[in-house]
């Protein structure tokens, strides 16, 4: 991995000086941090690069995950320095607060002279209109990210840059650590033909970069269907690849209302495949994820679970009722059904494979309720990124033939990957 790093170094080095038109600025800290702690890309502009954005007229792409190691808001640090101009701020899928469930459109009613104005990119539109970038020197992204293909916030920063690169606007990207590490890649490359804002990029589920390190890749792999802006990527300090967020010493934030602990983030990649099935995903409960069942379960698939020898994880016997939850669940699956099913408990995040066990999980289901279980083959589809997952579930691709291609993906991205490393282990 150490050598795939320094790969990765020249590469960046060689690239950011030989294609002007994708010109890529690295902002590394400057100030020694002697305790050990980390610190965003936000704290490093503001703390070590003081006078950076002085004069600037800043769009900011936020939400209430985009607060400093100290708790203070990104926008409010931004309005109280008196040489920036915060101009706009423009929310992602769940809102600004952080107050709206999964695919809910926002909005919002700016009265005059309240500051600068919300802009939702979740709304009537997903990407910012010309007349929304006008004024604008430079559009700062920071968003706390869980790592995963799905999690639509990296979708809304690629659909800005393109908007950027189309009215020659500079982006700036202020890096935040992936909470699931570096070093563990899950599941099946996107295929392009399956390109969505639940998939914008050609990457695996789980795909180990910070957002700072997936923006330059989406510059450089020619990811983005315009002209890349000017990207500026300010690097966190003391972050390395081996940490989840447990390791950072910064405060967890929920990244939106069915997130609500790094448990559940490191369990999403693979369970949220449930979302495409007839199976509860756990949505209506306060173990979103961690759980899955029905009302036409009744075996405890949890004993047989725990016979696959999975490592990282418990199974235990889960029964739950789904509820109306405002802000986090509106209408969910078997809403005031009681559900059967399995419950999932992290016992080694560096051994828990959450893509493996959705995958094991699916294949008890099916064995134990073939005429009960369902899914639709459109939407897991675009979760899983390609035509594999559809052909294994209708039985179409034996076990080791399917676990075999996902290994080769896996394998393909670690390498395509590397070059963009910007941290090291």
């Amino acid at each position: 991995m150490k050598n795939l790093y320094l790969l990765g170094l020249l590469i960046q080095i060689w690239s950011c000086t030989s294609t002007p038109k994708n010109k890529i600025v690295i902002i590394e800290p400057n100030i020694q941090n002697y305790d050990e702690s980390v610190r965003n890309g936000l704290d490093v502009l503001l703390e070590d690069y003081p006078n950076y954005l002085k004069g600037k007229t800043i769009g900011l792409i936020t939400n209430h995950t985009g607060i400093s190691r100290n708790g203070e808001k990104n926008y409010t640090l931004f309005e109280n320095n008196p040489d920036i101009i915060l101009k706009r701020i423009f929310a992602p899928e769940h809102g600004f607060y952080g107050e709206a469930s999964t695919g809910t459109t926002v909005e919002y009613d700016n009265p005059k002279d309240s500051g600068p104005e919300i802009v939702s990119l979740h709304g009537k539109t997903k990407k910012p209109t010309a007349e929304m970038l006008e004024g604008i020197d430079l559009i700062i992204y920071d968003i706390q990210d869980i790592g995963v293909r799905y999690y639509t916030y990296i979708s809304t920063l690629g659909i800005v840059m393109e908007a950027a690169g189309e009215n020659g606007v500079n982006v700036m990207v202020l890096d935040r650590p992936n909470p699931l590490g570096g070093e563990i890649i899950e599941g099946a490359i996107l295929d392009t033909a399956f390109k969505s804002f639940v998939g914008y990029y050609p990457i695996p589920m789980r795909y180990a970069l910070t957002v700072g390190e997936l923006s330059q890749m989406a510059v450089k792999e020619g990811w983005l269907s315009s002209v890349p802006p000017e990207l500026t990527v300010v690097k966190m300090d003391g972050w390395k690849r081996s940490m989840f967020f447990d390791d950072t010493d910064l405060t967890w934030i929920p990244p939106s209302p069915n997130i609500p602990d790094l448990e559940t983030a490191m369990i999403y990649p693979g369970m949220c495949l449930y979302e495409a099935t007839n199976v509860s995903e756990g949505i209506g409960t306060y173990r979103p994820f961690k759980q899955i069942g029905a009302p036409w379960m009744n075996y405890d698939i949890a004993k047989e679970m725990k016979i696959q020898g999975l490592k990282g994880v418990d199974f235990k016997y889960a029964k739950f009722k789904p509820k109306n939850i405002p802000g986090r669940a509106e209408n969910p699956k078997f809403e005031g059904y009681f559900c059967a099913g399995q419950k999932l408990v992290i016992t080694d995040k560096n051994e828990f494979r959450s893509v493996d066990t959705a995958i094991h999980s699916m294949i008890i289901t099916i064995m134990f309720y073939i005429d009960n279980f369902r899914y639709d083959s459109k939407k897991i589809g675009y979760l899983w990124g390609n035509k594999i997952m559809n052909k294994f579930l209708r039985g179409d691709l034996k076990p080791k033939i399917f676990f075999k291609l996902l290994k080769q993906h896996q394998e393909k991205f670690i390498i395509q990957s590397a070059p963009y490393y910007l941290y090291q282990q």
